[in-house]
């Protein structure tokens, strides 16, 4: 039964991804591992993995939002326009959730992020969760003629038009993105709202967070650091009279072939066996973690090897959730 904010409990995205006390898995594109800033992207075989990762019970599939490959960041995920490529994977897919991770709201206007999402939530069957960010690569801020120093402000005006536009036929707006009035976008997604899960700090306060994100997406931690963070999100939540949010983290994988391999530590993951990747999954689980994002950029086998060993021996640990429309009033 999902206990998460009643009016997503029916939103086969999210409803696939959160239940409390439990744990689902999503892979975070593109579905290759891969030495330096570029991925081959073969659109076929992507094509084909995310088919393959819905049949195998993964919980969602998630792209990356980066305007500009910047070299000194390194990395240009999957290298398509989220919001075209994420559109590509729904209609290859008929029950998998697509997330994007994350989309920076400061760079666009708030009119463009709420059109484009609400076209692919409706296009999906409701099937998308807005991972947004503040943004944190240094050559976009300029390119797109904005002061990285103004991301956290921008951030919240984003959020808040973003609702309203959503929710509200003809909204009166004026903030730093422009002005209008007697005009409203469209289309409106199914209930006037898409969850929308804040990731990092995003130069808010957790407190701010707590109150106008609908989850929180982090980065990896130690275990024991983990759970001090998931208990400072519950407590924060409960600070604004909600019950309960989900959090969620990434997290790069090298899975190697010894299943009982002993970890050891990459850039914001491991290299280990699946024992161990299972065991440090139920940890997160019971320090309050609801859904992983696993990276496989950094590994050294086939990700199809890869990808059938988790099917057969992790994700039936944390499998997707099945959504239940009957339960939306709970």
């Amino acid at each position: 039964m999902s206990c998460f904010d009643p009016q997503f409990s029916s939103r086969p995205g999210f409803a696939r991804m959160y239940r409390p006390g439990a744990l689902t898995l999503g892979l975070l594109f593109p579905l290759e591992s891969y030495d330096g800033p570029v991925p081959r992207m073969d659109i076929a075989e992507q094509t084909d993995r995310a088919r393959a990762a819905e049949r195998a019970g993964f919980a969602a599939l998630w792209a990356r939002d980066i305007p500009l490959l910047d070299p000194s960041f390194g990395d240009a995920g999957q290298m398509f326009d989220p919001w075209v490529w994420l559109t590509h994977i729904a209609a290859v897919t008929s029950d998998i959730a697509v997330a994007t991770g994350s989309t920076v709201l400061p760079l666009r206007n708030p009119i463009d992020t709420a059109k484009a999402a609400a076209s692919l939530d409706l296009l999906s069957g409701q099937r998308l969760v807005l991972g947004a960010a503040a943004g944190d690569r240094g050559a976009e801020f300029p390119a797109y003629g904005l002061d990285r120093e103004d991301s956290g402000a921008l951030f919240r005006t984003a959020v808040t038009t973003l609702r309203r536009l959503w929710s509200e036929d003809f909204p009166a707006v004026d903030s730093s993105y422009g002005s209008f009035s007697n005009a409203g976008v469209l289309p409106k997604p199914s209930g006037g709202r898409i969850p929308v899960l804040v990731t990092g700090n995003s130069r808010q306060s957790v407190e701010w967070i707590a109150e106008h994100g609908d989850g929180w997406l982090m980065y990896p931690k130690p275990l024991i650091q983990q759970r001090r963070t998931t208990a400072l999100w519950r407590d924060a939540v409960r600070g604004t009279g909600a019950r309960l949010k989900p959090f969620s983290q990434s997290l790069y994988v090298d899975l190697v072939e010894r299943p009982d391999a002993r970890p050891s530590l990459i850039h914001l993951g491991y290299r280990t066996g699946r024992r161990y990747l299972t065991n440090h999954l139920s940890g997160l689980r019971d320090a309050g973690v609801n859904h992983v994002v696993l990276n496989l950029k950094y590994g050294r086998r086939p990700v199809g090897e890869v990808l059938q060993e988790l099917a057969e021996h992790v994700v039936p640990q944390f499998p997707a959730h099945a959504p239940a429309p009957a339960l939306a009033a709970v």
